[in-house]
């Protein structure tokens, strides 16, 4: 669907739909739990349902239509959760059996009280790494989430189910969250569209942490519209302006992030270059330092958050989980002081970057998602493990708080993505660059079914 020129994504055709009572929000939020229930024991992404709590949200906003007042930008738009956002009335478990006796949460998470304000509908809670400690989605209570471009694949993570819930389109946006990496690498594997917001921009209230130095909440979508319009809504509502592109200087990264990637892949960028029209490329120095500052900073924070619970049930953790923080929480205070210390030298560096280029363009992953029976990628000529290594080119860039725009680019066969790269704050002149990309047929997303944009009979 296309509006005024601009392709409108499938929530905000919801939205329209829904506003001028082609649609009944009720139906539309029925149809997609439908959905879910017969087609996700595929993928694995959905966790849990909150079905009458979703259908009573719909009924309100088809009354709040009939009656003649403002249902929201986002009227009757469904959408899923990462398993760490508070939703009201659910027990938030962050992909955990350790808090699955919690009370259930009294209120939203900020960003979610702010899209049910707009009129959209939490319809379900998504999968994830165990307290989003991993890049895979390999979950030893709930099971791993599978690609649905290939289900023999892993969907990336920790935000797994978030990005294969919108790749498989069963919801038209999903909220995740990013640490060092859990937005845009399986965004980039399930081919989807996501946003890591500027550290600090988007209110963590209701959100349960991991690394609070470097945790960051955004939202996945099918279009660059409906990711903008999401965003918009999360950080308070205040629009986005689009600055035109042509006036966006664009730059590749060289050096790190130019070894270990597929042909395809550095295929794909020379095309997004190429069509830009711009050929800088620029190295940031030190930049597998940064990424050990960014493990070593992880581990310290996320075990000493964790100590106290391991001391008592350690054994309840997912294996792969609880090895790492509990090695993390025995960390010299020496190490942890040291990471931070280059963290600002390393985000010195960064921004002075910055100072040449509005938009920066990396990999995001070395190629296409791993295989689930073999989870392992190739760096430097070495077989090393999917779960902790995917996220080579995105943990140095977490390190430096920066917004990162991932976008699937358009190519044939089995998803690979690019990061979009700015300056704290510069989330206009990534959307930007990513629109032109969408316009010109370089980066889309490719949802299996959307049984959201089935109309009502």
């Amino acid at each position: 669907m296309t509006v005024h020129g601009h392709k409108m994504g499938a929530a905000l055709a919801i939205a329209a739909d829904v506003r001028a009572g082609r649609r009944r929000a009720v139906s539309v939020v029925t149809e997609v739990i439908a959905d879910i229930e017969a087609r996700d024991t595929r993928f694995n992404s959905v966790t849990r349902i909150l079905g009458p709590a979703a259908v009573a949200q719909a009924e309100d906003v088809d009354k709040a239509i009939a009656a003649g007042r403002d249902p929201g930008p986002l009227a009757g738009v469904p959408f899923g959760v990462k398993d760490l956002f508070d939703v009201r009335g659910e027990v938030t478990t962050a992909g955990s059996i350790v808090l699955r006796d919690n009370l259930p949460a009294t209120c939203d998470a900020v960003v979610v009280q702010r899209l049910r304000a707009a009129g959209a509908v939490p319809v379900a809670t998504l999968n994830m790494d165990e307290f989003a400690y991993g890049f895979s989605t390999e979950n030893a209570h709930t099971g791993t989430t599978r690609n649905p471009h290939d289900t023999a694949r892993l969907a990336g993570g920790s935000s797994g189910g978030s990005a294969a819930s919108v790749a498989a389109g069963l919801l038209p946006f999903t909220l995740g969250s990013d640490t060092n990496g859990s937005i845009r690498i399986p965004s980039s594997l399930c081919g989807v569209w996501g946003l890591k917001p500027t550290y600090g921009q988007m209110p963590l209230g209701g959100v349960y942490p991991f690394v609070a130095s470097l945790d960051v909440v955004g939202p996945m979508a099918d279009t660059v519209e409906d990711l903008r319009a999401v965003y918009t809504i999360m950080a308070g509502g205040a629009p986005v302006g689009e600055p035109d592109v042509g006036d966006v200087r664009v730059a590749r990264l060289g050096g790190w992030f130019a070894n270990n990637i597929s042909t395809e892949l550095t295929a794909g960028i020379d095309a997004v270059m190429a069509h830009l029209g711009q050929d800088q490329v620029i190295e940031l120095p030190e930049v597998a330092r940064a990424r050990a500052s960014a493990f070593l900073i992880s581990a310290a924070e996320g075990g000493n958050l964790h100590l106290a619970r391991l001391r008592r049930r350690s054994m309840q953790y997912d294996p792969a989980t609880r090895g790492r923080l509990m090695a993390g929480a025995m960390l010299p205070a020496a190490t942890f002081v040291q990471a931070q210390r280059f963290r600002r030298w390393f985000r010195d560096h960064v921004h002075a970057a910055l100072a040449h280029a509005d938009v920066l363009i990396a990999p995001t992953t070395v190629g296409v998602a791993p295989r689930i029976d073999q989870p392992s990628i190739v760096v430097d000529g070495r077989t090393v493990s999917a779960r902790a290594n995917l996220g080579i080119f995105t943990q140095p860039i977490s390190l430096a708080g920066l917004p990162v725009l991932a976008a699937p680019l358009a190519v044939d066969g089995l998803p690979l993505g690019i990061q979009l790269i700015g300056a704290p704050g510069g989330e206009a002149k990534l959307f930007a660059v990513a629109a032109e990309l969408q316009r010109a047929g370089l980066a889309a997303c490719r949802p299996l079914d959307a049984g959201y944009a089935r109309k009502d009979s």
